[in-house]
Formats: C-alpha cells, structure tokens, sequence
C-alpha cells in the first residue's frame, strides 16, 4: 500500500465494464515509487543478481492488483482477502494464531460470519511471502548446479516482487481498517468524516499520481537496513498498526484540506502520502535484507 497510496488494494467494487479488472489501489504509481526506493537502498551485502533486478521488483509490486478481476473468480476470490485487515473487527488474541488457518478458526469462534471478508489476512498474506523468501533463498545457498540455481533467482525476485505489494499496502492506513473506502455506516461519526465511497481510490492513485513525485518518497528512504531476521512478524504488525494509527489523520486531512483534484497543493497532504509510501519501502527493504540473513540459518 500511498493498494500503499501506496498501492494499495481494499475491496472496492468499482469496474468501468463486466469484463475490465478493478482499478489499481495505493494505484500502481505509489507501489512502484516503494518498490523503487527499496530496491535503490538494498545493502551491497545482497547477491548481485537481487540488487540487479530493480526494474523487475519495480514492475512486480502491483502485480497483486492486476489479478483482482471479478469475471475470472477463480483467481480474484483466491487472493481478494490477503490484501488489508480490519483491526477493529479482530477478537483479541486472534492475530496470535500462528498461520492464516488457525486466524480464521478463531474468528468463525469469535461468531464472525463473514471473517474473510470482515477481517482479512494481510499480516499473513506478508509472513507466508516472506518465508517463501527464506526457504528460496536457503536453496539458493545449497545449490551447487548453476542452471538450477538461475531458476531459484527467478522464483526468489518473483516471490520478492509479489511480497512488496503486500507490505506497501499495508502502509496505506486505509488497508489496516474498516473504513477503507469513507467512514463506516457501522461506527460513530463524530468528526464529520467523509463516507464518500471514492476516498480509497481518490487517496492513494489519483492524489499520489497527481502530486507525489518519487524524489519526495526517495528521500525519506535512507540507506540503513535494519534487520528484522527471527522477528518478521513482530515487525510486520508493528508496520500495520503504525498504519492504522494514521486512519484519522487521513481523513482529518482529507476533511479539512482534501485529495480532490480541485483541492489546494498543500504540503501537509503530500508529505502523508510521502510518508506512507516511504513507510512501505522502508518495510519492504527490510524484509527483503532480513529474508536473506535468515537464510544462513536452518530452522530449528
């Protein structure tokens, strides 16, 4: 996820015609800005190959969103949910569960009905990406066959790529709640926030297309990795609750400057959509250096 404006990708039900794909999120102008700047920022220490492929993680990172096409319901109901999570729907204890299926137990327990739809997966949509990513790049280190080899590096910046969308979009505050597309019928309303069922996309693609250039992203983006290797998850939910912190400055911003196009070209909108897609590519280029360190060890 500025989906993040980051690129972001909560359900939204907009289609120019029956057999047209849904519209980007964080559009794919803010997931390819994050997937820019982490790619620019990735240690030496990194195999060349990876450090090389920038044009590849560039192109990848919306990919997600491309598959999101009603008509084929195969493919688009098998990857819809793993794109935000609700923090307010989830019963406590539940996003302890260690993988996505135990996660869903827990809420059919809890009385949801509709938990795919009501809560989302994405904190595990990203750890099974990233160990996907460790085990590659485990192979990657064993493998002594070099035509071998070359094709785990293609399903290591494969996996890398689709990982990033995940993660940018859960920089966009808008894919960790749910008022994800204008503030819930369902909650108090207080505040005056915008319903408007066109916030989601007005945010993070059209805002971000129009006002956020890369070199406000980039530039919040500096090179100092921090390792989150043996602590991804713990660091992934830390990235998402960040996100949803923001949910009310969004919308206080939208309120009381606005993302329209018709609204004024205010610094105060365009460094939190900066600062969210830099969020997303400081999180990825974590990940991705993390994903390698913890490849030199075997699971216990």
């Amino acid at each position: 996820m500025v989906s993040a404006l980051l690129l972001a990708g909560a359900v939204l039900s907009i289609s120019t015609s029956p057999a047209a794909p849904l519209p980007f999120r964080w559009g794919s102008d803010g997931h390819e800005m994050a997937a820019r700047a982490a790619a620019e920022t990735l240690p030496a220490d990194l195999p060349g190959f990876f450090r090389d492929a920038g044009e590849q993680l560039v192109y990848l990172n919306p990919e997600p969103d491309r598959w999101r096409n009603r008509p084929l319901r195969f493919m688009d109901q098998g990857w819809s949910y793993d794109h935000y999570i609700d923090l307010e729907n989830i019963p406590p204890g539940a996003l302890e569960e260690g993988d996505r299926w135990a996660f869903l137990r827990a809420l059919y327990q809890s009385g949801m009905e509709r938990p795919e739809r009501d809560a989302g997966f994405l904190p595990y949509r990203i750890l099974e990406m990233y160990q996907r990513l460790v085990t590659e790049w485990r192979l990657w280190r064993q493998e002594t066959d070099p035509r071998r080899k070359a094709w785990i590096e293609e399903r290591i910046v494969n996996d890398a790529g689709i990982l990033g969308h995940y993660v940018t979009d859960a920089a966009n505050p808008h894919h960790t709640t749910i008022h994800f597309n204008g503030w819930s019928a369902n909650a108090p309303n207080p505040e005056g926030y915008t319903t408007d069922r066109e916030f989601h996309a007005r945010f993070e693609s059209d805002f971000v297309r129009r006002r956020v250039r890369y070199d406000m992203v980039r530039s919040r983006v500096t090179a100092d990795p921090a390792s989150v290797a043996g602590n991804a998850r713990a660091a992934v939910m830390t990235h998402i609750t960040d996100a949803n912190a923001q949910v009310e400055t969004l919308y206080r911003l939208d309120r009381d400057v606005g993302f329209a196009e018709t609204s004024p070209d205010d610094p105060r909108t365009r460094d939190f959509a900066a600062d969210r897609i830099a969020a997303g590519a400081v999180m990825l280029r974590d990940l991705w250096w993390s994903a390698w360190l913890e490849s030199a060890t075997d699971p216990e």
